[in-house]
């Protein structure tokens, strides 16, 4: 067989075995055969630089994105009109009814007897997928209902999302994207901070400029309505439902008929019962006319369709008592409260613990020990304390806000409604992530040392702090699971050669607040040598591009902090070498710069910050203003622009020629 053939080959059948994996919860091979036959994609992917548009690697999402585009969409998303009873229910039902009945008496063509479709309402964030040709050529978020942001990235990393579908005219599909509860569960085992709701963590992960934060918490999607079909013959929300499920799309197996408000009411208890014992988030129920033609005849409000409607639930609250509050650190220093309760029962569910966001909440709440509070779950994994049941009970104590760090006893300081450690060097809830972060290629670039491999060090070889992995042996190594002779050496040789390292990464992996690549660059500039900059004093470091008065501040704090300076010249006596800077002219000064398309040589990231090193603008947008317009492969609607207006552009081989001559 050919090799493009076997790409094929491969393609079709691992996205078979993903859709019925993913979509269906129907497995058809062991996930290890299926592990196999990926890489062998992967390889052949490589070797020919063959990569089809529905192929599964395409998932993959890495390169943060500089921002978020605008796209209208084809047809209007309407939001939903929302009852908070039954009776309003009940209502909006009868003027259906009545609407239909009054048709049918003054009109030859009859509309059929109403039949309603009902539905969970799932709390996640709406997407909007465009097909074109069978292939998935673009994903946006509602946005304002006519025009969205563009999230193709994030939602290709989706596993049940179809890159490829049966039908192959234009179409747009609107579904939910959402975060299973499991998932979410899962997500808050091992990553600080915690998400404190499916919700949210749905709709940030869909809004991140990164696709791997989208990717890293695992969202699934269900859809249930064809906004958009060229020539299009569906007549019902049934057929619509079929149209979806034959073309791949994942269904949430729940569907009901009904004719009669008593039936939507009974469908309505069902599900409020079921909300509790599903994996999805859920708040509500949308009913919704089957019969398209009269949905047509029933139009629209300036804002909601007439002929369907949401009912959402009210938030569960129940009482329990405050018995302690534990404080716990994340990986950014912040210090948050968790009240810890009375354990009570919501939903089958033992809750013990709740959220308490910050300073500010315990104080405007007036939560207090032995208080009696009010929490609410409504399907949330992290339950949240909305006030306590009487201000004026006995025998309640203040809650004591600490003033050192509960792990490394660094002091605390506050900055606005927040608490934060300083330590970031050696403050073991932060450690993991400032390892990952010291370790990453635009700072130290230690291969090898992920997150996963980090989190085993600090378990198994009781690493502390960030210069002990300066002491790894690689005989330690081949005692780990995992780590035979070659993977073991390679770690050792990278961790070696991370030594020689230039000033401005330096400073970046210190991992300072507020301190970027940008600024990183900046103060290497500007000080030469990092003793200098250990030196630095609040009027020189305000001078600098940037650099305002909170900055500069942390960047003095930081370095005079007793702890932090221990642990820096514990982390210099192991022999790193830091390269110090030449000085680099702003020779793109007023230039401005689009970058569009796969690049190869760069992450998107990497070569905004070396054109912004050298002076230059980085836009997100192509305008009769912009000087270039740097493009890779796949480039699509900027380069078209840039052509039109007659923007000169480069191929990534032409600007690094261009930055050579300069």
């Amino acid at each position: 067989m050919e090799k493009e053939d076997r790409i094929k080959y491969l393609v079709d059948i691992l996205n078979k075995y993903a859709f019925h994996y993913y979509t269906l919860d129907d497995p058809l091979i062991e996930d290890s055969e299926y592990d196999v036959l990926y890489d062998e994609l992967v390889n052949l992917e490589k070797e020919t630089g063959i990569i089809l548009p529905n192929s599964p690697t395409n998932r993959i999402g890495g390169e943060v994105l500089s921002g978020f585009e605008k796209h209208v969409h084809l047809n209007t998303l309407y939001s939903l009109g929302k009852a908070q009873s039954k009776e309003e229910v009940r209502n909006w039902v009868n003027k259906t009814i009545e609407f239909v009945e009054n048709y049918n008496e003054n009109h030859v063509n009859k509309l059929p007897k109403v039949e309603f479709y009902v539905e969970f309402k799932f709390d996640g964030l709406t997407v909007n997928l465009t097909y074109d040709g069978g292939y998935l050529v673009m994903a946006t978020t509602r946005g304002n209902g006519t025009i969205g942001e563009v999230i193709t990235s994030q939602v290709k990393t989706i596993n049940s999302i179809p890159l490829k579908i049966k039908d192959t005219r234009l179409m747009e599909i609107q579904g939910e994207g959402v975060m299973p509860l499991s998932s979410l569960e899962k997500y808050n085992q091992t990553h600080e901070p915690k998400l404190k709701n499916a919700r949210n963590a749905a709709a940030g992960a869909l809004r991140n400029l990164d696709p791997a934060v989208t990717r890293d918490r695992n969202l699934d999607a269900y859809f249930y309505n064809v906004n958009y079909l060229q020539d299009n013959e569906l007549e019902t929300q049934e057929e619509m439902m079929k149209f979806l499920g034959d073309n791949y799309f994942k269904l949430y197996p729940y569907e009901k008929h009904a004719t009669s408000f008593e039936e939507i009411s009974g469908f309505i208890d069902e599900i409020f019962e079921l909300r509790n014992e599903i994996d999805v988030l859920t708040d509500g129920v949308v009913i919704k006319v089957n019969d398209f033609k009269t949905r047509e005849k029933l139009g629209y409000t300036n804002k909601f369709p007439r002929w369907a409607i949401a009912y959402k639930f009210e938030p569960e609250r129940f009482t329990t008592i405050v018995k302690e509050v534990e404080w716990n650190v994340g990986r950014t220093g912040k210090v948050t409260p968790t009240a810890l309760l009375e354990p009570v029962e919501i939903g089958n569910v033992t809750v013990k613990r709740a959220t308490l966001n910050n300073i500010d909440d315990i104080e405007r709440k007036q939560v207090r020990l032995n208080s009696e509070v009010f929490i609410r779950r409504s399907n949330d994994v992290i339950p949240e304390i909305m006030g306590v049941v009487n201000p004026e009970q006995e025998d309640t104590k203040e809650i004591e806000i600490p003033h050192y760090c509960p792990y490394c006893h660094s002091e605390l300081f506050r900055d606005g409604v927040h608490i934060f450690c300083p330590n970031s060097m050696s403050c073991t809830p932060q450690l993991v992530k400032r390892m990952v972060h010291f370790a990453s290629r635009n700072a130290m670039n230690i291969d090898g040392l992920s997150e996963k491999t980090l989190e085993v060090l600090l378990e198994k070889l009781n690493i502390t702090s960030i210069e002990e992995i300066y002491d790894v042996k690689k005989e330690q190594l081949m005692q780990l699971e995992g780590f035979k002779e070659k993977k073991s050496q390679n770690l050792i040789n990278a961790i070696e050669k991370s030594k020689n390292v230039d000033l401005a990464n330096f400073i970046f992996a210190l991992g300072i607040p507020e301190i970027g690549e940008k600024t990183s660059f900046e103060l290497a500039q500007k000080y030469k040598s990092f003793d200098n900059l250990r030196e630095a004093k609040f009027e020189e470091l305000i001078q600098i591009e940037d650099i305002g008065n909170v900055i500069a501040e942390e960047i003095v704090e930081f370095f005079h902090d007793e702890t932090i300076s221990h642990s820096i010249d514990s982390l210099l006596s192991k022999g790193i070498n830091i390269k110090n800077p030449e000085s680099i002219e702003k020779k793109l000064d007023n230039l401005t710069f689009v970058l569009t398309g796969s690049l190869v040589n760069y992450s998107r990231k990497e070569l905004t910050d070396k054109l912004s090193n050298l002076g230059a603008k980085v836009s997100s947008s192509v305008s009769k203003n912009t000087d270039y317009v740097v493009y890779g492969e796949k480039a699509g609607s900027k380069l078209t622009k840039a052509k039109d207006l007659g923007v000169k552009l480069m191929t990534e081989d032409e600007l690094n020629s261009f930055l050579d001559n300069l």
